[in-house]
């Protein structure tokens, strides 16, 4: 049998189909998860030692985990051109460096959205999950509006907490952002500043029509997953009565509404 090499090593971990690879996998996915928890405590912690020592060990592990993920590629070079690697780069950047902790922190977010839309571990959790397959749609529709939420928050909190007295902390600025994206509007929190209010008017203008529609996939799914007989097709329109591949008749089970 031939020698496995370290590269081969690390590329069946990243991108193999075997039980060790997914829950290598999974445990990154963890990590990712990990690295939000870092940011969410950070305004707790300042810039007192254990938190600046947090930041530095959180940031070394994936500035290796980065190398690896590199040395796994094939096409090298090419991901260095890639939105992916220039978010990780600005998330080591902010952990490494607490000079822009502040400022660019909140890009953190872009691991774990890379991670949970990322071919491979989709595929994970369908293989190994029954009840995953079964609600793909909505959990995917549900991670999208809880990023969606979260990187709004992150900017309001990042931009207005050093100039704002009303934003003090991160709830402060999920309870704006909410307020403001469900239309609420209560008025007791208004960002200052004309940055600010360039701010909310993007939130108000892009935000609240995006929030409506991400709503309303998660309630009102216009796609259904119902496999048809003869081609196999699994996603058709909710209210579909021919297969729009096959033209096979459809009996897709519904609640007649």
């Amino acid at each position: 049998m031939a020698k496995t090499t370290l590269r081969e090593t690390i590329e069946g971990l990243y991108f193999g189909g075997d039980a060790r690879a997914r829950r290598f996998r999974y445990t990154l996915v963890g990590f990712d998860v990990l690295t939000i928890g870092v940011f969410l405590i950070s305004p707790l912690g300042g810039h007192q030692p254990w938190m600046i020592a947090l930041d530095l060990v959180v940031g070394i592990l994936l500035a290796l985990e980065l190398v690896a993920r590199l040395y796994a590629e094939r096409a090298t070079i090419r991901q260095l051109f890639t939105i992916s690697f220039a978010a990780d780069i600005v998330v080591i950047g902010s952990l490494l460096l607490p000079v822009f902790l502040e400022n660019v922190a909140f890009l953190r977010i872009a691991r774990a959205l890379r991670l949970l839309r990322s071919y491979h571990l989709l595929r994970d959790l369908r293989a190994d999950s029954p009840w995953f397959r079964q609600h793909e749609d909505i959990i995917q529709r549900t991670v999208n509006l809880g990023v969606f939420i979260f990187i709004v928050t992150s900017v309001v909190y990042v931009t207005q907490h050093h100039v704002n007295a009303a934003i003090s902390n991160y709830v402060d600025a999920l309870y704006f952002t909410i307020t403001t994206l469900t239309t609420t509007g209560f008025g007791d929190i208004t960002l200052i500043g004309p940055g600010g209010r360039l701010l909310a008017v993007i939130i108000m203008v892009v935000g609240v029509g995006l929030f409506l529609r991400l709503l309303q996939a998660i309630f009102r799914p216009n796609k259904v997953r119902f496999e048809c007989p003869d081609c196999a097709l699994l996603v058709h329109d909710a209210d579909a009565i021919h297969c729009k591949h096959c033209g096979r008749v459809l009996a897709i089970p519904d609640e007649g509404r």
